[in-house]
């Protein structure tokens, strides 16, 4: 409280400054257009007119003074003012003027002509104008003086070059401008539209096309670049942020101008540094909001794993839909904590925000929660995840992933459930690992509780996720900041990725289209060579691969695969379109009800017995597209769906895989 009021009475003496500036103006202003008026044949009423003018200064400087008071007129800040603000000026010259003929008939008609009210008001108008721009005008020439013609900071700011000279680039300019020795001092911009070629942005040229960026570079001694076009996206980004990682610069983009702190409040505007969503930037996400909205806004929704990584992103993506009631319900009460905290500070403490603690596994807390709840809408994104922890734990992966998603599935018919989305991953499809193989049942189970209940069940099936706990980006940036090595399982290996909020949108979205039984698969773009991947980030952070920075090949971990698919073989040719352009239907699978659930109950026995050979002998028996690869020994050691075990090295293993890759492409 009270630096706030130091600051404003530290701004007190700016604002009285300018409004004796604005009196004196508007004084001259007036004498001027009587001036003006009467001249000629009518110089004579000269005098008279000035003398009346004298006695009426006072009301009408008054007037003028308490409309650009209350009109907000020395509130603005002229050194960044634009077209809107210069509007406002002129509006309250006008107003201005208009009270003051209308007092002037009603008071005392006999003063001053409208004529010469209406001239000083046009001069003030424009003199107001003229030296509230001639400032601004100044502090630029002030501010571009900070570099010299071979692009070097007077002062020690580094010389900046400008991607994008529109709206945002102009921001840009100014934001650096107004702190040089924090931002970086602009020293040139580059734009693919011609037409901006060799004109000035706030005193800054345009000296070519983005393509020039790096010999403008060398030419300038830059040392940082500024991306600043906001509608830069997929595949243009990557290839501007490439072209500009290859100049060696500091590269910074425009903040997002939506963007909160972790208590919810919006952040200052500035530059921020590269992240890895922006290495895989793809086209932004068009959602039909109405849609969604239509079976969120006012129900009670439950999402299961609310507190990780997509199950968070989810809650905070439902909440602009203003649901009744979000129910976050998660084992690990940290992470769902901090997301309760995060929603109540942007939504306010009254937020229909509930975090719940409990698990899956068990089906009494979760009859406990539909009965005090009753949750309208679920989604389902709790689960073990983590291919090479499951390889080691099949029985707990089958028991939470398979028989606590059977548990949510029974609870949620019995409770009247309207619609339960539940988040599958592509590595269900023909399946090397545990993990993939119970969510392959997973979508088996959302298909048998489609076809048997009134609720609406549906599976969504994606790929990596970029940011998610544990996955690749993260652990390579770690390695990196240590100095390496950065470890990579296999030089050919690709992937799928998608950013937490694209995959949290896209999910919402197929929750929406709720053909019951269906599995959507989400539309995942061009899969990505990890290898790449590593290589960009390792040359973000001002490395060269193999030269300063080691790249190690530790040899493809248990289950792991060369490469991800979203369709089984028997779904390609089946694959139906939604209203969705990024969103898929693949065909449902014939599931024989008797057989499924005879085969679960000896699922379940042999993870009750915690024997993880027979629970993957039976995993195998369910799915005849799993093909397990489970390593377990530092000698290659695989033990197979049959539990004997044979010996292959390393390159079998990935010649194995390898030829499934070929002939799935052919196929």
């Amino acid at each position: 409280m009270k630096k706030s009021q130091s600051q404003l009475i530290k701004g007190l003496p700016w604002r009285v400054v300018l409004m004796l500036l604005d009196c004196g103006l508007i004084t001259l202003c007036y004498y001027l257009a009587v001036l003006l008026r009467f001249d000629g044949e009518d110089a004579w009423k000269q005098p008279a007119v000035l003398q009346a003018l004298a006695d009426y200064l006072p009301f009408l400087l008054a007037i003028h003074l308490i409309i650009y008071l209350f009109g907000g007129l020395y509130e603005i800040l002229w050194e960044y003012a634009g077209l809107r603000d210069m509007a406002r000026l002129v509006l309250l010259c006008g107003l201005s003027t208009g009270v003051i003929m209308l007092l002037s008939l009603i008071v005392r008609g006999d003063m001053v002509s409208g004529s010469v009210l209406t001239i000083g008001a046009v001069l003030s108008a424009g003199a107001m104008t003229c030296v509230r721009f001639a400032w601004r005008l100044w502090r630029s020439i002030k501010n571009g003086r900070n570099v010299s013609a071979t692009g070097q900071s007077a002062k020690g700011a580094a010389p900046l070059l400008i991607i994008g000279a529109g709206h945002a680039g102009t921001w840009a300019i100014n934001l650096c401008k107004s702190n040089p020795q924090t931002f970086g001092s602009p020293v040139c911009i580059v734009d693919d539209d011609l037409t901006k070629m060799n004109l000035r942005v706030q005193g800054v040229p345009v000296r070519g096309v983005i393509s020039d960026t790096p010999a403008l570079v060398r030419k300038y001694h830059i040392k940082e670049i500024v991306i600043a076009i906001t509608g830069l996206k997929g595949e243009r980004l990557r290839e501007v942020i490439n072209l500009c990682n290859s100049t060696r610069c500091r590269v910074r983009m425009l903040s997002d101008p939506q963007a909160v702190d972790e208590n919810g409040k919006p952040l200052a505007p500035g530059l921020r540094e590269l992240n890895a969503a922006d290495f895989l930037s793809r086209d932004e996400v068009q959602l039909d909001n109405t849609q969604i909205s239509e079976y969120l806004k006012d129900k009670v929704v439950l999402v299961t794993g609310g507190g990780g990584s997509i199950g968070s992103e989810l809650c905070r993506q439902i909440m602009r839909y203003a649901p009744r009631r979000l129910l976050i319900f998660d084992i690990y009460e940290n992470c769902a904590y901090e997301l309760e905290t995060e929603l109540r500070a942007r939504y306010g403490q009254d937020a229909p925000v509930l975090t719940l603690i409990g698990s899956i596994r068990d089906k009494a807390r979760l009859d406990e929660v539909f009965d005090t709840y009753h949750p309208e809408v679920v989604f389902h994104a709790a689960a073990h995840k983590h291919v090479p922890l499951m390889e080691t734990s099949p029985a707990e992966a089958v028991k939470n992933n398979v028989f606590g998603t059977k548990n949510l599935l029974t609870s949620a018919a019995e409770h009247g459930v309207e619609r339960l989305v539940q988040l599958s991953t592509d590595k269900a499809v023909n399946p090397t690992n545990v993990m993939g193989c119970t969510k392959r049942i997973c979508e088996m189970l959302i298909q048998t509780y489609a076809q048997n209940t009134d609720m609406k069940c549906v599976a969504v099936r994606f790929g990596n996720v970029l940011g998610s706990h544990g996955s690749v980006i993260p652990l390579f940036e770690e390695q990196i900041k240590r100095g390496g090595p950065v470890t990579i399982t296999h030089p050919d290996i690709v992937r799928y990725f998608m950013t937490i909020p694209e995959a949290a949108q896209l999910v919402l979205q197929a929750g929406g289209l709720a053909e019951s039984g269906s599995i959507y698969v989400l539309d995942m773009g061009e899969p990505v060579r990890i290898m790449d991947l590593a290589h960009r980030l390792i040359r973000f952070y001002g490395y060269e691969p193999g030269v300063n920075m080691e790249v190690k090949i530790t040899g493809l971990r248990p289950g792991e695969k060369l490469y991800e698919e979203l369709l089984m073989d028997a779904e390609q040719d089946k694959m139906q379109r939604t209203a969705h352009d990024k969103i898929f239907i693949a065909p449902p699978m014939h599931i024989d009800l008797a057989q499924f659930y005879t085969e679960l109950q000896a699922l379940q026995q042999c993870a009750e017995s915690e024997d993880d050979t027979a629970v993957v002998e039976q995993l195998q028996a369910m799915v005849s597209s799993y093909h397990p690869n489970r390593r377990l020994k530092a000698d290659h050691t695989v033990i197979a769906a049959t539990g004997n075990t044979a010996i292959l090295d390393k390159a079998e293993v990935q010649g194995t895989l390898e030829q499934r890759r070929i002939v799935a492409a052919e196929g």
